[in-house]
């Protein structure tokens, strides 16, 4: 049990998702979470009145318990396996969040001021939090698919629109990273 408790390498994660993506190809799969979102639109009945909800989503039903196992193994992750002690992060990371004013994790991977439950007490935050998903949304239908849709199952089946996409989520970060994180802090 030592072995599930501890950060695994990223050369035995990305064997392990290798794995699974050629498990996908075989059967004929393809990997992605925001294509949950039109199952579970479909589900509830939308394809009545919108027609891109209007399909089988009963032959997504696989990729509707990879969200379940996605979600359910986070919560395990979080609560039941965390270690404070395996997170290590880059002490130049650690100066350039002071600069922001947001305080080290303190053993975590991301900071409680950007991703802790007191954000949702300031209606800035809130209002930055629905932009970003109504971004989100929006790119991922623009993009055809989301960061994991298209780095882990469109990669690995060597598709262009699939690299231009990273290219451009890759770009994306960048920029939130180096220029809107800062404004948006402050």
């Amino acid at each position: 049990m030592d072995i599930i408790f501890k950060t695994w390498s990223w050369s035995v994660s990305g064997f392990l998702i290798g794995l699974i993506m050629l498990a996908l190809i075989y059967f004929g799969k393809s990997f992605g979470m925001s294509s949950n979102l039109r199952s579970l639109c479909s589900m509830a009945g939308l394809g009545k009145r919108v027609s891109f909800f209007d399909f089988d989503w009963k032959a997504q039903r696989w990729n509707l318990v990879v969200v379940l196992g996605a979600m359910l193994g986070g919560f395990v992750a979080v609560h039941f396996m965390s270690d404070a002690s395996n997170v290590t992060i880059n002490p130049k990371t650690i100066a350039q969040l002071a600069q922001l004013g947001i305080e080290a994790p303190n053993g975590k991977l991301m900071p409680d001021a950007l991703f802790g439950i007191s954000i949702l007490e300031s209606p800035k935050h809130i209002f930055i939090l629905l932009i970003g998903g109504v971004l989100v949304g929006f790119g991922s239908r623009y993009a055809g698919g989301c960061t994991s849709g298209h780095a882990i199952s469109g990669l690995s089946n060597l598709q262009i629109p699939s690299l231009k996409a990273v290219i451009g989520f890759f770009i994306g970060g960048l920029i939130m990273a180096h220029f809107l994180l800062p404004l948006i802090v402050k």
